[in-house]
């Protein structure tokens, strides 16, 4: 295993309680493979009346992957499709040219706990058609103690069924008992891996929470030690052979395609058509910062 590189989470407070924990992109590291957003919702316990509630917002060049760990959250969208999602399930949009969605917690759902990414799509596939998928269920296997939910990609005999675009993996790995899972990997991959809950080290090097650690391309093996109830994130994904640009809910691959996406969203252009009856508030976009 290569010297990991530690780096901090950026917290946010939603409001309501909710604090949502940055681990990309960052100034240390954009993306991992074509991942390139991952936020580390909750866990929060929302007061009475109070929860999620994300209002109509667009997307291009992207795709959105929702892991759901507790609670719910209703997602609708531009192509019609309403679904709620709870955990150990996967809500997967693929934006392309244009979508817009909104998520909300339904009503008496008290807790929240999930992870929110985003997978770059390749310069051939920015523009695709956009689509909606859920997956209820994921591959799962124990060993160890520990349980290996694979999300996204492939690992040994295991197919995750979330259709993607570039070559990656993603699991979720929970220390049912406590114990300790060795993992293959690939060494054409970087990986990255974000503690979700309890303790754990990797190796012999204790991770914090807190922070998203970066362990680099070129290894082939990973030792994991969580204590009962612990659980992590890892990421993996050949390195993306293109650069992106990031800018509000938008990825590009220039910054023309961010600019005309934010000029069409601002003058409700076809492409952006309305979630259900269109009475969901609709987010700003802010300036530009190279207008």
């Amino acid at each position: 295993m290569s010297i990991l590189e530690r780096i901090a989470l950026r917290d946010a407070d939603l409001g309501d309680g909710l604090i949502v924990r940055r681990a990309l992109p960052t100034r240390q590291r954009r993306m991992i493979g074509a991942w390139c957003f991952l936020d580390h919702i909750g866990p929060v316990d929302f007061a009475p009346g109070a929860g999620l509630h994300v209002g109509a917002h667009p997307h291009i060049g992207l795709q959105t992957f929702t892991w759901m760990i507790e609670g719910e959250l209703l997602h609708r969208d531009s192509l019609g499709s309403e679904r709620l999602i709870r955990p150990g399930q996967v809500n997967l949009m693929t934006a392309g040219r244009g979508v817009v969605h909104t998520e909300d917690t339904p009503a008496g759902n008290a807790r929240l706990h999930a992870a929110q990414l985003w997978i770059a799509l390749p310069p051939e596939l920015a523009d695709m058609p956009p689509a909606f998928a859920h997956y209820a269920e994921v591959p799962v296997r124990e060993e160890g103690g520990v349980r290996l939910a694979l999300l996204a990609g492939r690992y040994g005999e295991l197919n995750a069924p979330a259709s993607v675009h570039s070559p990656l993996q993603g699991f979720e790995l929970a220390g049912t008992q406590g114990g300790t899972i060795a993992m293959t990997l690939e060494p054409g991959f970087e990986y990255g891996l974000l503690p979700l809950s309890g303790r754990m080290r990797l190796g012999d090097d204790v991770l914090n929470d807190g922070e998203f650690v970066y362990l680099g391309s070129g290894n082939t093996a990973l030792s994991l030690t969580l204590a009962a109830g612990a659980s992590a994130l890892l990421l993996g994904g050949q390195p993306f052979a293109e650069p992106v640009t990031m800018w509000w809910n938008f990825v590009g691959h220039d910054r023309a395609a961010i600019s005309q996406a934010q000029h069409d969203w601002e003058n409700g252009a076809a492409r952006f058509g309305p979630v259900g009856d269109g009475s969901a508030p609709r987010l700003s976009a802010p300036p530009l910062p190279w207008a």
